[in-house]
């Protein structure tokens, strides 16, 4: 790792644990926070939890583990760039999913639904429940007991009426920034925007592996057709997979250093110091006036041309039915949830969380074990 710039985090400077630890003798405290995050169960089930397509609905489409990966690897070229703490994007970047529901946001959505009288469902706020309470590892606390850093990266979103509770629990902890129009440390903004690029290119690729959008329909967008006619004036014959592949890595190469280049001009004009006054700052890290334009135009191609076909609207609907129903029969029948969540006094919160936990197929034939209704895989 390159040399710290001065309004990166520093792991020596942390802000500490809930709990306080001695320290490792070889890791640094955000190492410990990625490694202990990698070996969490709620890590594990990303691999069956869906990012756009069902889980079952083919093997080469990505995952939220597939997803929360490609994060990491871009944050972390990103943080060598910039003098920012990779080991800490990276932990960032590999839990910011951990509490998404099954079924993507379809299922994100529904649980919010079922939680709309018993405080609602965000699943940043979920990401943050699971390290640091509902992970169960250790026999001195519950949760994974993560630096602020970690938590402050994880907890992106949070609504002012979660914020305010959080803060009541934790006066000036993770959900501060958002009651004063704060910002996180610029590993954590780094993190947002590698997940923003992330998910545009690989649902590009997904997207077109599923048939359901054409490099055609993509001519309609410039951040990706610019990059197409490159390739095709590179190399004439190429085609299919190649060609689409080319010039969705030439957009996230661009895009990368559209990001280095604005995030340093930004630094050089506000000069911060320290990471405190990068919070004091607007946000940093960001794309150029015209990548964020072209950013914004490819991300309502996906959701109109995509998200929202009618391929995906079906398993959608079905998706939003199975949590719902799944929420009700264990509002009915607790002791259908294992002792631990069946005996917990907000039983709302406590099958919330465990609905949350699941993967697609667990919840599947849960679903089809509760209601006899089998599931369409």
């Amino acid at each position: 790792m390159m040399a710290l710039a001065a309004y990166a985090c520093d792991p020596q400077a942390s802000r500490g644990r809930r709990h306080p630890e001695p320290s490792a003798p070889t890791r640094n405290a955000f190492q410990r926070d990625r490694d202990r995050i990698v070996h969490s169960t709620a890590f594990r089930r990303l691999v069956y939890k869906t990012q756009v397509f069902l889980n079952h609905e083919g093997d080469l489409f990505r995952t939220r583990l597939t997803h929360s990966l490609e994060v990491a690897q871009l944050g972390r070229s990103l943080a060598r760039a910039l003098g920012l703490h990779e080991d800490l994007v990276e932990a960032i970047a590999l839990a910011h999913d951990l509490g998404h529901t099954p079924f993507g946001h379809a299922g994100q959505d529904a649980l919010n639904e079922c939680m709309a009288t018993h405080g609602g469902f965000e699943h940043n706020l979920q990401s943050l429940r699971v390290v640091d309470g509902l992970e169960e590892r250790y026999p001195q606390f519950d949760g994974l007991n993560l630096c602020f850093e970690t938590r402050e990266g994880i907890l992106k979103h949070c609504s002012k009426r979660h914020a305010q509770a959080l803060e009541a629990h934790e006066p000036g902890g993770v959900a501060a920034r958002f009651l004063v129009n704060g910002q996180p440390s610029l590993e954590a903004q780094l993190c947002n925007i590698a997940d923003e690029m992330a998910y545009n290119a690989h649902d590009i690729d997904d997207g077109v592996r599923s048939g359901l959008i054409s490099m055609a329909q993509l001519s309609e967008v410039p951040l990706f057709d610019n990059y197409r006619l490159q390739v095709q004036a590179a190399f004439p014959d190429l085609s299919g997979r190649r060609l689409l592949y080319e010039s969705i890595r030439r957009m996230l190469s661009d895009q990368v250093y559209d990001v280095l280049h604005a995030t340093q001009s930004a630094l050089q004009q506000h000069a911060p110091g320290s990471v405190q006054a990068v919070r004091q700052l607007p946000p940093l890290v960001q794309f150029s006036a015209e990548m964020k334009a072209q950013s914004t135009q490819l991300k309502s191609f996906l959701l109109h041309q995509l998200y929202r076909h009618p391929q995906v609207l079906q398993t959608t609907e079905w998706a939003k039915q199975v949590v719902r129903e799944l929420f009700q029969a264990y509002l009915d029948n607790p002791h259908a949830m294992p002792e631990g969540h069946a005996s917990r006094a907000d039983l709302p919160r406590a099958v919330a969380d465990y609905i949350a936990g699941m993967t697609d197929r667990f919840a599947s034939r849960e679903h089809a074990r509760l209601t006899g209704v089998p599931n369409p895989a």
